[in-house]
């Protein structure tokens, strides 16, 4: 039956085919942003910050939204580094920015631990981390929108504004790094050492750090001295090497040997996830300081319930794709019922009764469906694996496996059930025409 009418069969197949996959594709999306929005950052067991609200916590914190909140004194962030849960911090000051863009105070510490999607570390598409006291790390997006590469000089400006006239021109920050595209609020922020930060603030100190580093160069270049006056007509090229090598080592900066006054958020990895709970009440029960840690995963859950309304509005235009692509084939069969007169005639001059030509008709539909729906599947699965690593890179979408899980059966199921009852108005239409049509043979 369907061979007669291949070209309106064909037309009926593809609408389906495009309106299932479409629907398909939004709950894949739906379900992979959702689990992608819950990874922005992996890996942090707390984040501990003043108390300002869960949300405004992780909005400022990760997310680079809000207002930040008030410091958190140095001798807390010395109580939570020696607290024997805590396997390793990263501290993060904030308030400043750089032509509208966040600027973030940290340590070398944060590219080391701080992950984002399936536990992925960042990773420097250029250069390095930070490597002396006005050293700067830049974001993907940041370095292709205002055209930065390793070795510029920036200003960064106080306040959050996007035009600022307080500027730390006394304090240029040299790019040592730009950080690989991740999809996250990471492309789009600044970061800085804390020491060069508090520096572009209070002006140059002489921290512990830097009276080291000068007494190990003085004792370098000391020895490096004798050294070339005891041989001084042999082996210079081997003592250049030498020279070279122990400069290099010298040179390497320790961004966590400095210690600020305060910061405004400090991230903690804990030796055993299972003491998160435990050492959040602690934090929050504090009494020194007071203190407020959440944890990140519960936080994000939280805000997407905010965000919810739109998954659901996505999904409900779908569907109603699929629905209106269902009446459209409950049109096609209809339509063509007139030129299934003869057929029908036919079949009821060979002994079909009324009720087969309505499974006839309702078989024929499903079978429409079914192989949309399997077209539908290959399709999308095909299209996302295409599409993998494009929507990593460019808007943070890891997708993981399986695609279609629980809600992509009962999308189908549902499917198939519409399809039986839309089917049912040209079935009944065959059924009473063959009524008719046997009525007619008897008579």
């Amino acid at each position: 039956m369907l061979l007669r009418r291949k070209t309106t069969a064909i037309l009926t197949l593809l609408s389906i085919t495009i309106s299932i996959s479409l629907l398909l594709c939004v709950d894949i999306i739906r379900t992979q942003v959702k689990t992608s929005f819950t990874r922005t950052v992996s890996g942090v067991d707390l984040i501990v910050g003043a108390p300002s609200g869960q949300l405004n916590l992780l909005l400022s914190s990760v997310f680079n939204i809000g207002t930040p909140t008030k410091g958190i004194e140095y001798k807390s962030i010395a109580a939570l580094q020696s607290n024997k849960q805590v396997s390793w911090l990263i501290p993060l000051s904030l308030g400043d920015t750089h032509r509208g863009f966040r600027v973030v105070g940290t340590t070398n510490s944060f590219f080391d631990h701080f992950k984002y999607g399936d536990t992925q570390s960042l990773e420097m598409a250029a250069g390095s981390a930070f490597t002396q006291p006005l050293s700067t790390v830049v974001g993907a997006d940041i370095a292709k929108s205002l055209g930065y590469k390793v070795g510029d000089k920036i200003i960064i400006s106080h306040g959050l504004g996007s035009v600022s006239f307080n500027n730390h021109d006394d304090h240029p920050f040299t790019i040592s790094g730009i950080v690989k595209k991740t999809g996250t609020p990471v492309d789009k922020a600044v970061y800085v050492t804390l020491q060069g930060l508090e520096e572009a603030h209070t002006g140059p100190k002489h921290s512990p750090t830097s009276m080291l580093g000068r007494k190990s160069a003085d004792k370098a270049n000391e020895h490096e001295h004798e050294h070339e006056h005891e041989h001084e007509h042999e082996h210079e090229h081997e003592h250049e090497h030498e020279h070279d090598e122990h400069t290099k080592e010298h040179a390497v900066y320790n961004s966590e040997a400095f210690t600020p006054e305060s910061v405004s958020v400090v991230m903690l990895g804990l030796k055993h996830r299972v003491t998160a709970l435990q050492l959040q009440y602690q934090i929050n029960q504090s009494k020194k300081e007071p203190l407020m840690a959440i944890l990140p995963g519960m936080a994000l859950a939280e805000l997407w319930q905010i965000m919810g309304n739109v998954e659901s509005l996505l999904l409900g235009l779908s569907g109603l794709i699929v629905i209106c692509a269902l009446i459209g084939l409950a049109t096609m069969l209809l339509a063509t019922m007139r030129e299934r007169y003869q057929e029908i005639a036919v079949l009821r001059t060979i002994g079909a009764g009324p009720f087969t030509l309505l499974l006839l008709i309702q078989i024929e539909a499903m079978l429409l469906t079914i192989v949309s729906a399997a077209l539908s599947l290959g399709l999308v699965a095909g299209l996302m694996s295409a599409l993998k690593p494009w929507l990593s890179s460019a808007y943070g979408l890891f997708l993981s496996s399986p695609l279609f899980g629980q809600s992509s059966v009962i999308i189908i199921l549902l499917i198939l059930g519409c399809t039986y009852l839309v089917s049912l108005f040209p079935a009944v239409a065959a059924y009473r025409r063959g009524l008719h049509a046997g009525l007619n043979a008897n008579s």
